[in-house]
This record gives structure tokens, C-alpha cells and sequence, in this order.
């Protein structure tokens, strides 16, 4: 792969290449993403879904659409110092007008919409819809679609979703927000399709990053892009390079303001602050440390100083990995098997012990799987009988319920039931519960 191609400024319904040097300096390309993201209300949807504690009472916790923020700001970060040293290895790409801080607005945006397809209820609004389909009701469409088709079903992937909010056509809109190949291609961290399920241990082959439904677009972006192919049964290609720094700038993150969190809401004993997140940092100032008086402050001042050392980290194995990420056989993230690996995993031990398996959590997300089978069950039976002229009055108040745009005549039934999995993963947590209680004829 080459960077020159990999930076590619084209968009859905380009005829001609987009040249670096004649793009307008006071609004670049790359920036235009992340405002179309910013502006998208996929992303304001963001505001009310879970990223730790689900429905919490209190305003400190962090939401999806907090956390995709601070992703962002660390992959702007991550972006501009390993694109300053970019420049200087291919002085080439100055020459056509490339800057340090395309590659950071790169990294933003693609880190801003990172989780722009996740469902309500954290992740485990994923494994909800997945089971619905794998043990649920949604069983009995099995015989009925092809085994690439099922699989975007049973293993529904919020990455995936993201890449179809982000590219689906619509009625008077092509291509979606139309943004970059650049930053879809680095938001891409799975570019592959649903089977083979993980026939490897590359990285890339952990999920899988786009239903069938967008085979079409995920293949120009590929072929735009340059990215390198896989020897695989199925479609399935090595990582834009940037997507390393996307991980990276989300690992960082849920790692240690996840962590953060957990200490602020008691779930975690705040001895735990300096004992592990000081490990992270190679100098702690103590006395500033113990003269920050409440607690918040006190993790917040080592939550900033574990960041800057994990961005240092990240920065320097991906400069040193240049290469071999370029030629596809780096096979890890960037924090994988860095200095700091041990004591990264401590932290993930300690959140998954306090914070995902704790009591609220727990029930929360219990609560979650019942409402997204309940939902999915009342609004793909409507659109079905719908379809086969099978229609109750109930399905016609039902699909009342159901904006137009996930209303369309579908012939294919993986493309009606699609519509269905697109529209409820869209829901905020909130919406999905207020919309489950009038379903189940709870109307207070």
C-alpha cells in the first residue's frame, strides 16, 4: 500500500480525483468529515447510549457520545505526530500539498464515529440482536437467507453498522454523508466480510467491518484506496494504516477513562488510582498528586499523564511498524505487546471485576436483551406481513411507529430484516425503553 493512494480525498459520485494542493486550506476535506459526522443525527444519538454504566442517574459517567469526542481529540493527536514524521520519510507527499494535519483530521474523524453503529445498551446490544436470530425468534428465518446473510445476522457487528449509516443510499442522498475514502478507510478496523469467521490471528480478522448489504461500497472504497488483499475464502483485505491509529486512540481511552469512571462512581477503590495508573507514568509528581484535594482531580491529574505516556507509546510502535503495517503483516494493535502491556490488562482486570460485571450493569443489560428481542420481533413480523400481503391492524399501527426511511419495499427479506436491525440499533437506551413500554401496552 502507498500513502499517496491511501490518502485519498475522493467521495461516493466522484468523477475526478480530488488534488491535496487544490483544496481550499480554510475548510479541508478531511475536516468536512468530521462536520458532517458532528452534524449527523446518527451521531447525536450518541448523547443517550450506554458506554459503561447503562442509564446512570449521575452526569459524570461517560456516554458514547463523550467518549467518541475524547477518542477523537487523542486520534487528532496520534494523527498529526506520526503524519509530521510521515512527511519527512516521503517528502513526496508535501510536494502534492499534504500537511501533518490531514493525517490528524483523518484520525479524528474516523476516532469522532468510531462507535456510530452501536446499539443501545452497550455491547451487549450486539449480542441481543445477534441471539435473536441465532436462538431466538428470528430462527425461522434461517433456511431462508444465504450463510453470508445469516451470519450478518447472528453475529450483528456495531462496526458494520457504522459502515452502512455512514455509505447507505437513500431516496434523493447517494453514498451516505459522502465523506472521504481516506477517513472511511481508516474507520474501517475489520475490512472484511462475515465468513470465514476468524480464520486467522490477525488483528483484522477479529470482527468483520461490513454487512452484505454494502458489499458494493466497501469494495470502491478497497479499490480506491489501494488496500492490499488477504488470501482468504471470502472478501477480506489488510487495514488502511490510519485504522491502527483509530484502535489505538479507543483502546487508550476506554482503558483509562473507563477506569476513571469506575473510581468516581465508588465502584473502584481510589487506592487503586496511584498504584496502578502510576505504573503507566514514568514520572509522577506526588506532592502535586496529594495537594489536589478531592478525588476527582487526583484521577483526573493521572488520568492525563497516562494518556500522554500511552499516545508516546502508540506513536513510536507505529512509526517502527511503518512497513510491515503498510505491507499487512503487522497482525496486532498497537498497544498489544507494548511496554505497558501488563499493566494495561491489570486496568482492563479491575474495570471487568468493579465495573462491567457489576450489579447495575448486569441488570441493565439484562433488561436490554429482553427489549431489542421484543422490538425486533413486533416491527420484522409487521414489515413481513407487509410484505406478504399478511397484514393485521396492529402491523399497520406498528409500522406508524416506523419512519419512512425503514419502510421501503424490499423484495429481498435480509434487506427488510436489515432495515429493522439499522432502525433499532439507531435507538438511544432511552427511546428503546419508552418505545418497548407502549409496545407492551404501558402507556404511563
Amino acid at each position: 500500500m502507498n500513502w499517496e493512494q491511501l490518502l485519498s480525498l475522493k467521495r461516493f459520485g466522484d468523477t475526478q480525483k480530488r488534488e491535496r494542493a487544490k483544496q481550499d486550506e480554510t475548510r479541508l476535506g478531511f475536516e468536512v468529515d468530521f462536520d458532517r459526522i458532528i452534524f449527523s443525527s446518527a451521531f447525536r444519538s450518541l448523547q443517550d447510549k450506554t458506554q459503561v454504566i447503562p442509564l446512570s442517574e449521575t452526569d459524570f459517567v461517560h456516554t458514547r457520545l463523550t467518549h467518541s469526542l475524547e477518542v477523537s481529540v487523542v486520534g487528532r493527536t496520534l494523527g498529526r505526530r506520526v503524519g509530521k514524521e510521515l512527511l519527512e520519510r516521503h517528502p513526496h507527499l508535501k510536494e502534492l500539498g499534504y500537511t501533518f494535519n490531514d493525517f490528524g483530521a483523518i484520525v479524528a474523524a474516523a476516532s469522532v464515529m468510531h462507535d456510530i453503529g452501536n446499539p443501545p445498551f452497550g455491547h451487549s446490544g450486539e449480542k441481543a440482536i445477534g441471539e435473536y436470530f441465532k436462538t431466538g425468534k428470528g430462527l425461522q428465518y434461517k433456511e431462508e437467507l444465504t450463510d453470508l446473510e445469516y451470519q450478518d445476522l447472528i453475529d450483528f457487528e456495531g462496526n458494520a453498522n457504522g459502515f452502512k449509516i455512514l455509505t447507505e443510499s437513500r431516496e434523493g442522498i447517494e453514498g451516505g454523508l459522502r465523506l472521504s475514502y481516506a477517513t472511511l478507510g481508516a474507520f474501517l478496523k475489520y475490512p472484511k466480510e462475515s465468513l470465514p469467521k476468524k480464520p486467522t490471528n490477525h488483528i483484522v480478522d477479529k470482527k468483520y467491518g461490513f454487512f452484505q448489504s454494502e458489499k458494493a461500497a466497501f469494495l470502491e472504497v478497497a479499490e480506491d484506496l489501494g488496500l492490499q488483499p488477504k488470501e482468504s475464502d471470502g472478501i477480506s483485505f489488510y487495514r488502511h494504516p490510519l485504522a491502527y491509529l483509530v484502535e489505538a486512540a479507543d483502546d487508550i481511552c476506554y482503558t483509562i477513562i473507563d477506569f476513571e469512571d469506575g473510581i468516581n462512581l465508588g465502584l473502584i477503590d481510589e487506592s487503586y488510582t496511584l498504584e496502578y495508573m502510576s505504573k503507566l507514568i514514568r514520572n509522577v509528581n506526588k506532592e502535586k498528586y496529594y495537594a489536589l484535594k478531592h478525588t476527582k482531580d487526583r484521577t483526573a491529574y493521572l488520568r492525563a499523564l497516562a494518556i500522554g505516556s500511552l499516545i508516546d507509546e502508540a506513536v513510536t510502535i507505529f512509526l517502527e511498524n511503518e512497513e510491515a503495517i503498510l505491507n499487512g503483516t503487522f497482525s496486532r494493535g498497537l498497544l498489544d505487546k507494548c511496554q505497558y502491556e501488563a499493566q494495561i490488562n491489570d486496568i482492563i482486570k479491575i474495570s471487568v471485576d468493579k465495573i462491567y460485571r457489576s450489579k447495575e450493569v448486569v441488570e441493565k443489560e439484562v433488561a436490554g436483551y429482553k427489549i431489542i428481542a421484543d422490538l425486533l420481533d413486533v416491527f420484522v413480523t409487521a414489515l413481513n406481513n407487509k410484505f406478504d400481503n399478511k397484514q393485521s391492524n396492529y402491523d399497520k399501527l406498528v409500522l406508524n411507529l416506523l419512519p419512512e426511511e425503514y419502510q421501503q419495499e424490499r423484495e429481498n427479506l435480509y434487506d427488510r430484516i436489515m432495515q429493522v436491525c439499522s432502525y433499532i440499533a439507531g435507538l438511544s437506551d432511552g427511546y428503546a425503553i419508552r418505545l418497548h413500554r407502549k409496545l407492551m401496552g404501558n402507556i404511563s
